[in-house]
């Protein structure tokens, strides 16, 4: 039976490509000449570190960019608020990969309001759905990219005829 697993991850390795290029956007900007600004990741979490809050708010804006540029999908980024201290500004942005079981639950509750014939389990951090047609799998994919769902970049792997 054709089946395929529903995820939502990413390259880490882009990531960090991803990271590396926009320390060097930054470092050669004009805006930011003489200012002691920079990246830093650290497992899946990028920490931001400027002088000022608006500084934080330009470097997310060439972080989200250069993820981007990377092919990785700027929705899993899950930006925290800033933290000020009298000489810096620090935000952190978690670099989301998986689904928890609350967004897995709703996948599969959107699946099964669609009337489709196909069957869902969750295992783990990915729901595998599994039908008699090749032509149901591809109408569940289509439903998931066309629908407002989860805030979170969904990829369809493992596909199996």
């Amino acid at each position: 039976m054709p089946s395929f697993d529903i995820v939502s991850e990413f390259d880490k390795h882009e990531g960090a490509n991803a990271v590396d290029q926009a320390n060097r956007e930054v470092q050669s900007r004009f805006d930011f000449k003489g200012v002691d600004a920079s990246f830093t990741l650290e497992g899946d979490k990028v920490q931001l570190e400027a002088e000022v809050d608006f500084q934080l708010k330009q470097m997310l804006d060439v972080l989200r960019a250069r993820l981007i540029a990377r092919g990785i999908d700027a929705r899993c980024m899950d930006i925290q608020d800033p933290v000020l201290s009298g000489v810096k500004a620090r935000q952190e942005v978690a670099l989301k990969e998986g689904l928890d079981a609350a967004e897995a639950k709703d996948i599969v509750k959107r699946i099964k309001a669609s009337k489709l014939k196909v069957q869902t389990q969750i295992q783990g951090e990915k729901v595998r759905v599994t039908g008699k047609k090749r032509d149901d799998l591809q109408a569940v994919m289509a439903l998931l990219r066309g629908e407002e769902g989860p805030d979170l970049p969904l990829q369809f792997d493992n596909f199996r005829d």
